[in-house]
């Protein structure tokens, strides 16, 4: 997970370097556009202040021609020929490359040269000039070093600045979000969210805001409607199951009617305990258990062991306990009760009479294996109402509770069947 920022800083800074590395070609051929341009100024200034010095001195041709003759020989940057007639119909500017012959290691450089007709004593002559050009390798390396050196600068502003905005501009939203953090839908309080006087961030607080209070009203019809059905919904059936056994009992009834009370007493018993387990999944589901208790589970897993000692023993089933002690989770503890009573009813339903069942209990987990002869379907294990077995007589959710506690407490349920054996791994 990486902040905001960072997301947005790292695409301008690597977009910044693009544009700093393409800027140095250009740069280059920017100056040295402007360079050969202010030499060809500077070289066309030389030529016409020669024949000016030239023509002011009114030399004899004699005079003239060895004035040239010394001319060419202590100037080595600029040559002076005499020609028949001007074949130039303009100025020629050019750039030329060549070896310092008077340098002590063989070095090459650049000139800007022209090729000028200028006119001294009325006779025309060739005058040529060269300026040497700063080395290309030398401007390059003086732009790249300037380039590195505005981009570090703006790297270091950039991030200095984005820490400073982070902590200025987004602290609305981190207060915003830290109240979310502590938000508690069983506490049914509304937030209230500071003012702020940036427009996103109030927009976002307002729709929050309503957001939050109509999550709180649908939370509070669905706990009223989850109370009234538990209420509701159990009386009746409590009456009907009472009224069922005291029918049972009468002398008069033929066997046939005794049969019949006897299959709706059954039916009616699965009826409660699905309406039971309903009422439990919804209440998981709204988040109305606290999850903060300390569970001695070693000691809850013997109490379950003990409590279920006559379903082992009416399906003649071997037990063995491997529980490990003083082993503390935090969570509810009603829940995991049912957990662990879901998943060793569930191990006791799924194995055959004369059968065995593992109990394994370590710091980091909760083990059921029971012996079996087929794995059971693991695309709808953990589905509601979804029918793993033959047996009529469990409410179809067991699994499907375990499921959602698990969720509940952040733990990880998983299944596997190996050696004959269904194993069922609780990790805390």
């Amino acid at each position: 997970m990486k902040p905001l920022l960072s997301k947005t800083t790292k695409p301008f800074i690597i977009y910044v370097l693009i544009i700093l590395v393409i800027s140095i070609p250009v740069y280059y051929f920017v100056i040295d556009t402007i360079w050969k341009g202010e030499l060809d100024e500077h070289n066309a200034t030389i030529a016409e202040k020669t024949a000016y010095e030239f023509n002011s001195l009114k030399l004899s041709d004699q005079e003239l021609e060895k004035s040239l003759v010394l001319w060419n020989q202590i100037q080595p940057g600029t040559d002076i020929k005499k020609i028949l007639y001007n074949s130039l119909k303009k100025d020629v500017f050019f750039t030329v490359e060549k070896q310092k012959t008077f340098a002590s290691q063989p070095e090459t450089e650049r000139y800007r040269c022209l090729m000028k007709v200028i006119y001294i004593n009325n006779k025309p002559f060739l005058f040529t000039v060269e300026t040497n050009i700063e080395e290309s390798q030398e401007t390059v390396s003086a732009i790249a070093l300037i380039t590195i050196f505005f981009f570090i600068i703006i790297v270091i502003g950039l991030l200095f600045l984005n820490k400073r905005l982070s902590a200025s501009v987004w602290e609305p939203f981190r207060n915003t979000l830290e109240k979310l953090k502590t938000f508690n839908l069983n506490n049914q309080t509304k937030i209230e969210f500071d003012q702020t006087d940036t427009t996103e961030f109030e927009e976002l607080n307002q729709s929050l805001g309503k957001l939050i209070d109509h999550n709180i009203s649908a939370f509070k019809t669905q706990k009223e409607f989850t109370e009234n059905a538990s209420h509701e919904l159990q009386t009746p059936l409590a009456i009907l199951k009472n009224k069922l056994d005291i029918l049972l009992q009468d002398e008069d009834l033929t066997e046939k009617q005794y049969h019949i009370a006897e299959e709706m007493n059954r039916a009616l018993t699965r009826s409660s305990r699905i309406n039971k387990n309903l009422l439990l999944l919804a209440k998981i589901d709204n988040s109305q258990f606290d999850n903060s208790e300390i569970i001695q589970l070693d000691g809850l897993l013997h109490q379950s062991m003990e409590i279920l000692q006559e379903h082992f023993d009416q399906k003649n089933i071997a037990v063995n306990e491997n529980i490990s002690s003083n082993v503390k989770v935090s969570g509810n503890t009603g829940l995991t009760e049912v957990l662990i009573n879901n998943l060793i009813l569930n191990a006791i339903r799924h194995t055959l009479p004369n059968g065995s069942i593992s109990v394994k209990l370590t710091d980091y987990g909760l083990e059921v294996t029971n012996s079996g002869t087929e794995k059971l379907n693991t695309k709808f294990l953990f589905k509601r109402f979804s029918k793993l077995s033959a047996d009529h007589h469990g409410s179809g959710l067991g699994l499907a509770i375990i499921s959602e506690i698990c969720k509940f407490h952040q733990w990880k349920i998983s299944y596997k069947f190996e050696n004959n054996l269904h194993i069922f791994s609780v990790l805390f």
